[in-house]
Order: C-alpha cells, then sequence, then structure tokens
C-alpha cells in the first residue's frame, strides 16, 4: 500500500488537470447515512415513498418532513478529514474541480470551491413555478409545504434534489463530462461506480488516458480502470495520500 500510495502521490503531482469524483462513502464517515448498502435509509423507507415527484404529488406534507429530517442530520455533521484533504489539494490547484453524487453540502463546508453537485443539494429549494432558488443552509423557509417566497408568484417550493425517474441537470452533468474528457487525474473516493450517469466520469478521464485514483473500502465498478486502488476509509486514506504534498500547479 505504500508504495502504491506513494506512486499515486506523484500521478498527482504531475497533473495540470484534475477531477475529484466522491460518492456516499466519503460522507458516511462524517455520519451521514447511506441508502444502498446494508443497514442503509433505504432499508427502512422506500424511495417510491418520498424521492419521487409522483409522491411529491401525492403526499407533499410528508415529503417535506422526510427531508427537514435528513436536513437536520446533514446539519448535525461535520466535514471529515476526507473533505478537508480534497479542499487544500484545491487550494494548491487552479484547474480543479469536485464532481460529486452526494447532496449534503459537506464539500463546500470543508472549503472546496468549483462543485459540481450531480444529484443537488440538500439544503437548497426551489419554486415549480417561477424556479426561484432559496439556500435554507441557515433558515428553513415557512409552512408545512413551503410556498414562494417572491411577491406575487405563490409557487410551491420543493427540495432541489434529483428524484428517482428524473434527469440529471444536463448543464452540470455537460461540464462535469466535459472536464473529466480533459483532465489528465481523476480521484475517485467512495463511490459504488454503478449510479449513472455520474458514474461515467471516471470512464471519460480515463479515455483522456487520465491516471485514476480509486479511494475505497471494498472494489467497486470503477476498480476495473484505476491505475491504483487504495483500499480502506476514505477520511484515513485521502489525508495520507495528499498529506506530504503541497502540489502546486505544474509540480513534477
Amino acid at each position: 500500500m505504500e508504495d502504491k500510495i506513494k506512486k499515486a502521490r506523484d500521478a498527482i503531482a504531475k497533473a495540470y488537470k484534475i477531477i475529484v469524483f466522491t460518492g456516499a462513502g466519503i460522507s458516511k464517515e462524517s455520519g451521514v447515512p447511506t441508502f444502498r448498502e446494508a443497514g442503509g435509509l433505504w432499508e427502512e423507507f422506500k424511495a417510491e415513498d418520498f424521492a419521487t415527484p409522483e409522491a411529491f404529488s401525492r403526499r407533499p406534507k410528508e415529503v417535506w418532513e422526510w427531508y427537514r429530517f435528513r436536513r437536520d442530520l446533514a446539519r448535525k455533521v461535520e466535514p471529515n478529514p476526507g473533505h478537508y484533504a480534497v479542499a487544500r489539494l484545491e487550494d494548491a490547484r487552479s484547474d480543479f474541480m469536485v464532481a460529486t453524487q452526494n447532496i449534503d453540502n459537506l464539500h463546500t463546508r470543508a472549503g472546496s470551491r468549483n462543485v459540481i453537485e450531480l444529484h443537488g443539494n440538500i439544503m437548497h429549494s426551489y419554486c415549480m413555478k417561477c424556479g426561484l432558488l432559496a439556500d435554507e443552509s441557515e433558515a428553513e423557509l415557512p409552512g408545512e409545504v413551503p410556498v414562494c417566497p417572491r411577491e406575487g408568484c405563490g409557487g410551491v417550493m420543493r427540495p432541489k434534489v434529483v428524484w428517482f425517474g428524473e434527469q440529471l441537470d444536463p448543464d452540470d452533468l455537460d461540464r462535469s463530462y466535459m472536464f473529466a474528457s480533459e483532465a489528465d487525474c481523476c480521484l475517485v473516493i467512495g463511490t459504488s461506480g454503478f449510479v449513472y450517469p455520474a458514474a461515467q466520469i471516471p470512464f471519460l478521464a480515463k479515455r483522456n488516458d487520465a491516471c485514476v485514483i480509486e479511494i475505497n473500502p471494498e472494489p467497486s465498478g470503477i476498480t476495473q480502470i484505476a491505475d491504483y486502488f487504495l483500499q480502506g476509509p476514505a477520511a484515513q486514506i485521502t489525508p495520507q495520500l495528499l498529506e506530504e504534498n503541497k502540489y502546486a500547479d505544474g509540480a513534477d
């Protein structure tokens, strides 16, 4: 493992354009419940009960209760050393992107700036009538089913997350695909690699001959193309990988 980490460090140091692709595994270590693994939230709740447009149309009050519960969970947890290590790497690089499948806002709270939240942000809501975006990181909109605060609108607000059966934002997807296609290093952290279309990102980077470095407790759908598979928890391995270099632009 030590030798693989050293070689992966060297690849990062030589890279000019870096994309970091993250999934639920990096946030699990902050205490954010996962959904697909044993003991995850989907064992207790069915996705179609809360995370579909049809569920929101039928039972908006219950859906909002579910998302406020999840917001409370997200507010109580803190970014972990893996999130902070990614943010420090961005500080040292000008051509850098985080593309995350997580909706918990932890990358931004850790200090990352160029973040594409492919599946949305649980702290944000938008009006289904006029499109007004509201950031509720600090304070919730009033009402069991909030209505648009814009004067004269009266539209229904909904969480700004991608529900089952919905498409990812095409602009966000295009930006992340384009960046990955031009990257010379792709760091994959804590994702199963089976949720598409987001999981295409490392494969696009690999097509550009990028070095793919994966950090995961177990092999994933990405492992087959990884140049370096660093097995272990993200909060432990990511800082270990990144801590010894400042990774200034164009480092050799």
